[in-house]
């Protein structure tokens, strides 16, 4: 690859899959899955168009579109849409290239994929925001379908861009198919869609205390840190309340929110935080309030991991490459037991280094790393149960959907444990390595359905 141009976001991800699978023994037990990790390693595709739309003052602005179809070989292309100035191809490929493992992890028959836009949501009209989904649909709808590539949403694209696509979607098909993921409840949304990444995570880590614990804990008495305060950090921190955990941190890109009295951030609190969210104002507003800044500290371009206290689970949930090295260190030395990723990618390598030393060298005292791929699934298997729904033309309850998502959350995690177990030995009183049970399972599933269809051999 020393033809093409740095792309360090992907090629972070790359080693991070391809040293694990090195340093287990699936290669010495399947050589030629070699070949299927460089096959694998290159998009099946890469969509790049422009995308021309007209402010309200009537000038014509323009930006660049992207989708990456990754990998089709366990079902269409599925994976969200990002509009944020910081979009390119290298973040882009590192967040398709994650989907596909994650994806297979989830036991649903969906490939991985990303796409979106170098468009800045921040400032702009809600008018302005419809015109550019409008006109960024309208290259989009030639490259996806139900059974091509479904799209969902992520940072810049919520609930409300999803619905103007569909619709631009729909106007230039002159149908109606399940092509996004993401939808509105009275139009062939899934409930718990918008929970599922928090839920998810939550579910995940609960079976990560059991299992450390044997069975004798669980969120109860836990103190929480969590970054982010979107759709994942809410719905996480949430879900953790309601298991008997004390959230003590959130955060936006402007800093950390701290919380400095024995309740923590309460439900109450987490519905503010959300309101705020959707007007696009900062938590600081919330810290310097009357109502609120005897109980919270705000902590200016900070990230709430070395500012927290007696922290039990840590769950970095705002975007790639939010917990350092220094940060992972400090984390150990406060006394968090269990890491697991709401975002992609948010720990670096250096990061994840630390915890996986640590587990080897702490044993059952270690603090214990979840990846992404395996401990943020929820949202896209619940995606996957949206694509179910809307093909069969049904409807599940709010119940039937969390059962489901429980479901596939404890089959994930006993898919990564077993895995690193058969893979990865641990010595005597060692955790698993979940990195390397999630990095594994997903790859070796998705190299088997691409051997059985030619694309190697």
């Amino acid at each position: 690859m020393s033809n093409l141009p740095s792309e360090p976001e992907f090629e972070q991800a790359y080693k991070e899959l391809a040293s694990t699978l090195e340093n287990s023994s699936l290669f010495e037990k399947h050589p030629e899955y070699k070949k299927a990790l460089e096959v694998a390693a290159i998009p099946e595709r890469i969509i790049q168009f422009r995308v021309t739309w007209e402010n309200d003052k009537g000038e014509v602005k323009v930006n660049r579109g992207f989708r990456v179809q990754f990998n089709s070989a366990l079902g269409p292309y599925k994976g969200g849409l990002r509009f944020h100035p910081t979009v390119n191809l290298s973040i882009l490929k590192f967040l398709g290239f994650e989907q596909i493992f994650k994806n297979a992890l989830t036991g649903l028959s969906m490939g991985g994929g990303k796409g979106g836009a170098d468009f800045d949501p921040k400032g702009k009209s809600d008018n302005e925001i419809r015109k550019f989904c409008v006109a960024f649909m309208r290259e989009l709808n030639k490259h996806i379908g139900a059974d091509t590539d479904v799209p969902a949403g992520d940072i810049g694209v919520s609930p409300r861009e999803i619905g103007w696509m569909f619709g631009a979607y729909r106007a230039e098909k002159n149908k109606w198919e399940g092509v996004l993921t993401g939808k509105g409840g009275n139009w062939g949304g899934s409930l718990i869609r918008p929970e599922a990444t928090g839920f998810g995570l939550v579910y995940y880590v609960q079976h990560m205390i059991e299992y450390a614990s044997g069975g004798k804990e669980s969120f109860k008495g836990k103190r929480v840190a969590i970054s982010g305060s979107g759709n994942v950090a809410q719905y996480a921190a949430l879900k953790a309340i309601e298991l008997g955990a004390t959230i003590i941190s959130l955060s936006d890109s402007k800093g950390a929110l701290i919380a400095t009295d024995e309740k923590g951030i309460t439900p109450d609190l987490v519905n503010v935080i959300a309101d705020l969210k959707v007007k696009r104002k900062q938590l600081s507003e919330l810290a310097e309030s009357a109502e609120y800044k005897s109980k919270f500290k705000y902590i200016e371009g900070e990230r709430p991991w070395v500012h927290v206290e007696n922290v039990d689970v840590a769950l970095p949930s705002a975007t790639q490459n939010e917990v350092s090295q220094q940060e992972a260190e400090k984390l150990i030395e406060l006394g968090a037991k269990f890491i697991a990723e709401g975002s992609n990618m948010g720990c670096t390598q250096e990061a994840i280094d630390v915890f996986e030393k640590h587990r080897k060298a702490s044993k059952g005292d270690a603090i214990w790393y979840a990846p992404g791929k395996a401990a943020n699934a929820g949202g896209v298997a619940v995606s996957g149960l949206e694509m179910a729904q809307n093909s069969q033309r049904l409807k599940w309850t709010a119940e039937e959907v969390d059962d489901k998502l429980k479901g596939i959350m404890k089959a994930c995690f006993d898919n990564c444990l077993e895995t690193a177990k058969e893979y990865v030995p641990a010595g005597e009183g060692e955790f698993p390595s979940l990195v390397a049970g999630a990095n594994i399972a997903g790859f070796s599933k998705t190299a088997a359905a691409m051997k059985d269809q030619g694309d190697w051999w």
